[in-house]
């Protein structure tokens, strides 16, 4: 090697983002190995061998390092202390001493492997930096350029890598044109054998969290907190806020000015409907708040089962159920609760058939306790016969 490959290097590594000394480690690593193989014999232990790459001029050396000690039992691993000071005086025994053992063509061996080792070492650091890149955004969004759709599976371009969005993670009925823009949800990144794998999603509602996030400060600033989100990708999401601070409404901050905010995360989501609910630490507000937009007459909650009734008027039972039972699913998954709706009609017709059903337990209940006490009585009766019957035939016999 020489000083214009070192200089190479060394803009290898600036340009690539190496470690210098990782580097140059890697590649006396290697031409240790080289020696082993192609040049270690009787006279050189190639277990004790060591190789320095002098980082300005290129230059390589090898040596071989041998114990000092009084007397030689082993020459492969031992110099004596007579011959260790004539290559350096200040030798003691016990001291290692490397002896220089380069041969005279190692450099142009060395040059060869030292050009494959960087080459590797190259394509292993940049798939090591472009993961530790990404899989600081995992759990983030990022914008992604769509590249083409193959089997199912959507490809897309996110910067220095191709994202993958699986069948799963797309948007029911939703179509990705070449060379469209979007934005992903970072679902996973992790190293597969041939580099970094990133799999990105549109229906995850952490896509829904992070645009609320982008477009709401409040949010971001952590004035309003998004308490939990339940999503039916492409159709319908409901996302609970609160507020830390008294004097912000979360739900105007997230609608924002003319609907604005919201309407763009509407916009980026192809018209997918959100509706935003005011979060309470209260379940029956809480309950009653996640139906929206029915109007809730009451909620009784069982705590026991984590279930509850809720009653709205009969004008807001299908908007409360909402279509194929969409509205109280997603209520449902929002709030953790399993939620049972009935009309006012309905409600009322039920009390009045429990209220018959109980009436009727009771008058069966009187009519039992009237049979038995007219049995004790029948009872009563037949022991006093039986009494005054002995009785007589007693007298009879006397």
């Amino acid at each position: 090697m020489n000083e214009e490959f070192v200089g190479a290097l060394k803009e290898l590594v600036k340009e690539k983002g190496i470690c210098e000394d990782l580097l140059f480690t890697t590649i006396q690593d290697a031409m240790v190995a080289a020696y082993k193989k192609n040049y270690a014999n009787a006279n050189t232990n190639a277990q004790n061998v060591k190789v320095n790459i002098d980082r300005e001029s290129g230059e390589i050396h090898v040596y071989a390092q041998k114990t000092i000690v009084d007397e030689v039992y082993d020459d492969i691993t031992e110099i004596s202390i007579e011959e260790a000071k004539e290559i350096s005086p200040k030798s003691e025994v016990d001291d290692i001493i490397s002896i220089e053992v380069t041969p005279k063509n190692f450099g142009r061996v060395a040059a060869q492997l030292a050009k494959q080792v960087v080459t590797q070492r190259i394509k292993e650091a940049e798939r090591s930096i472009i993961y530790d890149e990404y899989k600081e955004k995992e759990f983030d969004i990022i914008t992604g350029t769509i590249l083409r759709k193959d089997k199912g599976i959507v490809f897309v371009n996110l910067g220095k890598l191709e994202g993958i969005i699986g069948p799963n993670e797309q948007i029911p009925n939703e179509e990705y044109k070449f060379n469209e823009k979007l934005k992903l949800y970072i679902v996973e990144v992790k190293n597969g054998s041939k580099g970094p794998q990133i799999h990105v999603s549109r229906t995850h509602p952490g896509l829904v969290k992070r645009l609320f996030e982008l477009e709401v400060p409040e949010i971001f600033e952590g004035v309003v907190e998004i308490k939990n989100i339940s999503r039916e990708a492409g159709s319908r999401s409901k996302i609970a806020v609160y507020s830390n601070n008294e004097e912000v409404d979360p739900m105007g901050a997230c609608v924002g000015p003319k609907g604005v905010r919201v309407q763009s995360i509407v916009n980026e989501l192809k018209n997918e409907k959100i509706d935003i609910i005011k979060w309470s630490k209260n379940p029956e507000e809480f309950i009653a708040n996640s139906l929206s937009p029915a109007k809730v007459l009451s909620v009784v909650v069982y705590e026991e089962s984590k279930s509850c009734q809720v009653v709205v008027d009969d004008n807001q039972l299908s908007l409360a159920i909402g279509k194929e039972g969409q509205n109280v699913r997603l209520a449902a998954k929002l709030t953790n609760w399993k939620i049972d709706i009935k009309s006012k009609s309905q409600k009322e017709a039920q009390d009045e058939e429990d209220e018959r059903i109980l009436n009727t337990e009771v008058e069966i209940d009187n009519e039992t306790t009237t049979d038995l006490n007219e049995l004790e009585i029948s009872e009563d009766i037949e022991v006093d016969d039986l009494i005054d019957t002995e009785a007589s035939i007693e007298k009879i016999e006397e």
